[in-house]
């Protein structure tokens, strides 16, 4: 089963901030999931909440400042003093992290309320520049944007879901997808058992429990997402 460290090695690090992922590309992992945002200047940063209120010692949302404006923000204090001055990275910093491994970087495209209709084309248009396009996953709850990059591209992507749903594969084929993100409840109810009997490719967030690892290996479950990536590779070897 495919461990994926959720935004970075986020249960031992601040959440999406350089140091949780470059923890995360010194392990022997799958790959590493990544939540991103457009500044009010189009530039694209790493972190999960539309607003910064959260994680930072600021308050406001992601889309109404500057990359500048952003730059000037604690990310890192909330976690623990001992990362003190971390700061928002942009998604080329996060990038220059893995350019020398061979992680798989699932970039979630955000879409909570305010929708970012050029995120999509500038995350793979870096990804080119970066020689990453082997390695990237797109996944979104914006399913438009997922049926998008099915249609217009070759990247993986998959669709990104919260609840139960009827005949969830089938509706991914629609999409244009196979792939299926799903939460840890959702992973062992029969939509997911249904879907993993058509083909589907399953994945399962946000799993930081071992014994309900271990259950999601046994009934086929493709990939984990987790807070603890080195926890989790360990127990589950």
């Amino acid at each position: 089963m495919k461990i994926f460290a959720h935004r970075g090695s986020s249960g031992t690090h601040p959440e999406n901030t350089l140091a949780a992922f470059q923890a995360a590309a010194d392990l022997p992992i799958t790959g590493v999931e990544v939540d991103v945002h457009l500044t009010k200047d189009g530039e694209m940063v790493v972190i999960h909440d539309e607003e910064i209120n959260r994680t930072t010692n600021g308050r406001g949302y992601v889309k109404d400042m500057t990359l500048a404006q952003l730059k000037k923000y604690d990310c890192g204090s909330w976690f623990s003093e001992e990362w003190s001055g971390e700061r928002i990275p942009t998604l080329e910093e996060v990038f220059d992290i893995f350019a020398e491994t061979d992680h798989i970087l699932n970039i979630e495209l955000k879409s909570d309320i305010f929708p970012y209709d050029s995120l999509m084309s500038q995350v793979l248009e870096l990804a080119e520049k970066k020689g990453l396009t082997d390695r990237i996953l797109l996944s979104s709850f914006n399913h438009e944007d997922i049926q998008k990059a099915c249609r217009e591209t070759s990247v993986p992507a998959a669709i990104l879901t919260f609840g139960v749903y009827v005949d969830v594969y089938d509706y991914a084929r629609i999409i244009g997808t196979k792939r299926l993100h799903v939460t840890l409840p959702s992973a062992f109810r029969k939509m997911t058992t249904d879907a993993l009997r058509k083909g589907a490719i399953v994945y399962a967030y946000t799993v930081n429990d071992l014994q309900y690892a271990k259950e999601l290996k046994q009934i086929g479950i493709h990939g984990i997402f987790t807070d603890y990536p080195e926890f989790m590779m360990k127990e589950l070897e």
